[in-house]
């Protein structure tokens, strides 16, 4: 009977040693929930919107929001104060997912992004990813950041109730925090204390920033108006064929758009020297050449807004103003050069799929990456390399007689990843382009060059060096006296190659043969060579269509020189 007994007592023992055993643990699980609830709560608010600011200094600050939310919660009676938790945990999580996307603008195109004008990038995102990881990598990648986002308003709901609830349980304590921290954040404000330069204790930034996108918001919505009023006025518009470009007749004319091509490319000396070797090797052929600077409607990708904005004149900055265009009748340079009697062709390897916008440009025919014949492998995002674009376009239109061309021309090779790069071949080796499998198997992978920040710069300089050499290349072996060459960057590189603060201006330069042709811009000021330096002159992008076609047309009311 004693052993049963004695059982039952150290039974009943054990028991009650394990109960507060039990207890401390779900006390500490409590806190521990509680203290990661208030730190992703402070991590939002505080969390910088600019990725090279994301140090342990931004987050020595004091939220007014944080603040504000502990105050409502210890004054709201109980069902109030549930709702508004619930809707500050909803805006804390549509908070920092607006702050993603600002980081993720800013990292690539130099912005913070726009909830109006922007989700037409989706699209755009989902086919680079495509191009770079593979369909399956995007898909999971697109789920991957879906599910995350879901997750993440619902982490912050339940956080915001939670930490509702805890205030409310500790009422006395949390109004001596709200009194203590607010009357500190008002001196620290009044004496703009900071305890790293450049970031204040009193922060409100969370406020700010919901302002800042909420005038975002309401002047992208009059944007359309403001940008209606721009496109009504056209110098050109009713110039008859026979008055436009007359100093250009029986010219070629090419208008080149090398991918990236930034003034950051043109400070880098072994871009540097591409580009002096370039020059000579132009003058070597009986060609001549000015450069300067164009001051671009975008930065770090974004390309054809700044295709857009220089055919047209116009300053196309946002996906919005680009489809008003697009249904407009504008006269593009493609357009003045079919009316004064050119034939208008468009190379576009870039173009995978339909593209009606064209019929807008003013193309006679147009070669997309399926018309170019190439059977080789990609090169990163580019469909082909630069030098095999310009060999097609010399076998299918430039090496046929033809009438008169206008030909504007994409090259692809200097677009983010800058791997695996390509590697100049013989002219006669191109072929169908087979021959650069052997050059993508044996190149620098994706992988390998994204894991340092050298490496990238280093293979989008070599890509520039590329592009370049491939332009210049086909001028020498295949360049008449007639022909007028035009090339541009598009925009500059992301902000990790270019730098923080890098400007937008990209190189542009003439080249023809006809020293005539580069006396009609001789008040342009521009430079000699194809590489502009500092002192270059720098227009914005949208001024360079009236520049050209004053320049080129007798007696036009248009530019003739300046910013």
């Amino acid at each position: 009977m004693n052993r049963p007994r004695r059982a039952h007592v150290y039974a009943s023992v054990e028991e009650f040693n394990d109960t507060p055993r039990r207890s401390r643990r779900r006390i500490i699980a409590a806190s521990t929930v509680t203290a990661l609830a208030g730190l992703l709560v402070l991590f939002i608010l505080l969390m910088p919107i600019k990725y090279e600011s994301l140090k342990p200094g931004s987050f020595v600050r004091i939220p007014a929001e944080a603040l504000l939310g502990i105050g409502l919660a210890v004054v709201l009676p109980p069902r109030p104060r549930r709702v508004v938790a619930i809707l500050a945990g909803i805006g804390m999580g549509l908070l920092l997912i607006l702050k993603f996307l600002d980081m993720g603008f800013y990292a690539v195109l130099v912005r913070p992004f726009d909830p109006v004008l922007d989700w037409t990038f989706v699209r755009d995102g989902m086919e680079f990813l495509s191009t770079s990881a593979g369909r399956v990598g995007a898909f999971f990648t697109i789920g991957a950041i879906v599910v995350a986002a879901v997750l993440m308003l619902a982490l912050t709901t339940l956080s915001s109730l939670r930490l509702s609830n805890v205030m409310v349980r500790h009422n006395r304590a949390a109004t001596g925090a709200v009194a203590v921290l607010g009357t500190t954040w008002i001196a620290c404000a009044a004496m703009g204390a900071q305890v790293v330069p450049g970031v204040p204790v009193a922060s409100e930034g969370a406020i700010k920033l919901t302002y800042k996108h909420l005038q975002k918001f309401r002047s992208s919505l009059h944007d359309e108006k403001e940008f209606e009023k721009a496109a009504s006025i056209d110098a050109f518009r009713n110039t008859p064929g026979d008055r436009l470009l007359t100093s250009l007749r029986g010219k070629d004319v090419m208008l080149t758009f090398i991918e990236s091509y930034g003034r950051t490319a043109t400070e880098n000396p072994q871009v540097a020297a591409t580009l002096d070797d370039g020059t000579r090797r132009l003058k070597a052929a009986g060609f001549e050449s000015r450069s300067g600077f164009l001051t671009s409607s975008t930065a770090g990708g974004g390309s054809w807004l700044a295709h857009s904005t220089t055919l047209s004149g116009l300053w196309i900055n946002n996906q919005r103003r680009y489809h008003t265009l697009v249904s407009s009748n504008r006269m593009t340079l493609n357009k003045a050069f079919q009316r004064a009697g050119w034939r208008s062709l468009g190379i576009v390897p870039g173009v995978t799929r339909s593209w009606p916008e064209s019929h807008f440009f003013g193309y006679d025919k147009i070669y997309t990456s399926h018309d170019l014949g190439y059977q080789g492998p990609r090169f990163g995002w580019a469909t082909m390399p630069d030098q095999y674009t310009l060999q097609t376009y010399q076998n299918l239109e430039a090496g046929k007689p033809h009438p008169p061309t206008f030909t504007q021309m994409i090259l692809l090779s200097s677009h983010a990843p800058w791997a695996p790069l390509p590697k100049t071949v013989g002219w006669d080796q191109l072929g169908d382009g087979s021959i650069f499998n052997g050059i993508a198997a044996t190149a620098d992978k994706r992988r390998w060059v994204w894991q340092s920040n050298y490496r990238i710069r280093s293979a989008y300089m070599k890509s520039v060096q590329y592009s370049v050499d491939s332009l210049v290349s086909y001028v020498e072996k295949y360049g008449k006296d007639n022909l007028v060459l035009v090339f541009l960057g598009d925009h500059q590189p992301v902000p990790l190659v270019a730098g923080q603060g890098a400007s937008r201006d990209v190189p542009i330069t003439i080249v023809a043969h006809d020293k005539a042709v580069l006396d009609r811009i001789a008040g342009w000021g521009w430079q000699d060579g194809i590489r502009p330096n500092a002192q270059a002159p720098v227009w914005p992008m949208s001024a360079f269509r009236d520049h050209f076609l004053s320049a080129f047309s007798p007696n036009s009311s248009g530019p003739q020189a300046g910013r």
